[in-house]
């Protein structure tokens, strides 16, 4: 089996994977990271999108081989109850989430959507969470959520 090493949420971790064992499972059934969710196994609805090396992807759609030397960035390195990151604080305020599962793969994705454009339009978010399905909301509140947590995170830039 081969090993990796792989950095996940700021820890380094060393680890025998079998060389078809999915990022996601990695993460979820070895590392505890239970924050991802799986979602549909087949990269179709991005319940599972984490970042690796600084872009979002779906760890269902990855296998844990290919994270050897990567960093991966969790919703659960995003931040703290006590000190949430601005995105998911703008999810809790806007209230863009029913049932909570999609909801760690859209933080995700539009933290990653926001590094390629800061301030996006309705029409960009909506095209830029594509990828990410939400089976409860009519993704209204996600929409806000995002524009919320993109004008936190400009303002938490802006005042460093």
């Amino acid at each position: 089996m081969p090993r990796i090493s792989v950095t996940v949420d700021g820890i380094t971790y060393e680890e025998d994977v079998e060389p078809r064992l999915l990022l996601v499972h990695l993460l979820r059934d070895r590392l505890g990271k239970t924050g991802t969710p799986v979602g549909c196994d087949t990269s179709n609805c991005g319940a599972c999108t984490v970042m690796l090396d600084g872009k979002s992807v779906k760890s269902c759609s990855v296998l844990a081989v290919q994270a050897d030397g990567c960093e991966v960035v969790t919703i659960e390195g995003l931040g703290t109850a006590g000190s949430m990151h601005p995105m998911q604080r703008a999810f809790h305020e806007e209230h863009a989430l029913q049932c909570g599962y999609c909801t760690p793969g859209m933080v995700m994705a539009a933290i990653d959507l926001l590094r390629d454009d800061p301030d996006p339009s309705e029409d960009a978010i909506r095209q830029g969470l594509e990828g990410n399905l939400c089976r409860c909301t009519g993704y209204c509140n996600i929409v806000r959520a995002v524009r919320r947590g993109a004008q936190e995170m400009g303002q938490a830039v802006s005042t460093q």
